[in-house]
């Protein structure tokens, strides 16, 4: 293990502690191989050895650019997938484009739909017994000590809005709000009970899948919460939120990616207990006019993982963010060492306020 490793992973340990903390995080994040090229390896019927290649590759080329350019990363295995993969395990159907991710088609349209699925077992389900087939393969192809990260993680909510035709959920949530919370529930024990076998596998495993970032083994999950700008407070506190405290309390705390238009919600995500990171993209707003940071900042909050980061979204979000909120600031994709060096170094010079 290189020097500039240790000293990221013992940076990203430090971040995370809660404790005080002696600087933020920079990570170049290298590019992947969309799933749209690559093949959605969880629904093909090629064995799994044929996509290990393509992900050792991603992973090395991940390494080489962390140690040319210096930053702080800490590269793991990106297995990821498209937002799909629950969905299919209750019958969906996916839908492939040549030029974007899988997604499902719904399946339900009517709250007897809903309750018409019936919940399966997590050994029935072929993609996700395929991500743990293809993680099995890359630890035996890479070491042991390999980190392997997650594949796409939805909330069982979220994956039940995948499943319904948004149009007659958001009417059940009104007149049949059982029904939706019934489907809901099945989904997120699917999703609970893929995650208990994941960490039980393979217990290197990070579970910051967006942006891609490393973190202690002992972290909790780290799901998308996409739909909560959809509903009020009071609808999000009745479908959601308990969600998302019982994960955090059944494997020690939740990590969280948002791209909703979601300000309205924000005050609520402090309900859930040992809620250690946030992944925010400001959809629509901007970090000028988002209010994350103000809300969710400070030492009490979660380390703040902003992804595709423009230098001058740093100077915001450093002005902004109240005195002892924790950083881990990632670059968009980039393609070779010279544009890497770049951003790191104009992102590093940023003043903190009061420099």
């Amino acid at each position: 293990m290189s020097e500039r490793l240790l000293r990221a992973q013992a940076l990203h340990q430090e971040l995370f502690s809660r404790a005080p903390f002696t600087r933020h995080a920079f990570v170049v994040q290298a590019p992947m191989q969309p799933i749209y090229t690559l093949g959605d390896y969880t629904t093909s019927e090629k064995p799994v050895a044929d996509f290990v290649p393509a992900f050792v590759a991603d992973y090395q080329r991940w390494v080489a650019l962390s140690e040319a350019v210096g930053d702080d990363a800490v590269p793991f295995v990106r297995i990821l997938t498209g937002t799909h993969i629950y969905a299919v395990c209750f019958g969906a159907t996916p839908h492939f484009y040549p030029d974007n991710n899988p997604y499902a088609e719904p399946c339900v349209a009517t709250p007897a739909d809903a309750d018409a699925l019936p919940e399966p077992k997590l050994e029935n389900c072929r993609p996700l017994m395929r991500v743990l087939e293809l993680a099995d393969a890359l630890r035996r192809e890479l070491g042991p000590g390999v980190t392997l990260g997650p594949p796409d993680m939805q909330t069982g909510f979220d994956t039940a809005c995948i499943l319904w035709d948004k149009t007659d959920l958001l009417c059940s949530m009104i007149e049949q709000p059982d029904a939706v919370k019934r489907l809901a529930g099945k989904c997120g024990r699917l999703v609970r009970d893929f995650i208990a076998a994941y960490r039980r596998n393979f217990p290197n495993t990070t579970f910051g899948h967006c942006p891609s970032t490393w973190t202690p083994a002992s972290c909790g999950p780290w799901v998308s919460n996409d739909e909560c700008g959809i509903m009020s407070p009071e609808m999000f506190e009745e479908f959601c939120l308990p969600e998302l405290v019982a994960l955090s309390q059944a494997f020690g705390g939740l990590g969280m990616h948002c791209c909703a238009n979601a300000q309205h919600q924000f005050s609520l995500f402090r309900r859930i207990p040992n809620f250690y990171a946030f992944n925010r993209v400001p959809t629509g707003v901007g970090w000028e006019q988002d209010n994350a940071l103000e809300v969710l900042g400070g030492p009490a909050g979660p380390v703040m993982v902003p992804g595709w980061v423009a230098v001058p979204d740093v100077a915001v979000m450093l002005r902004k963010a109240p005195a002892g909120t924790r950083f881990i600031f990632n670059s968009a994709a980039v393609e070779d060492v010279a544009s890497g060096r770049q951003w790191l170094e104009a992102a590093r010079a940023v003043p903190a306020p009061g420099a």
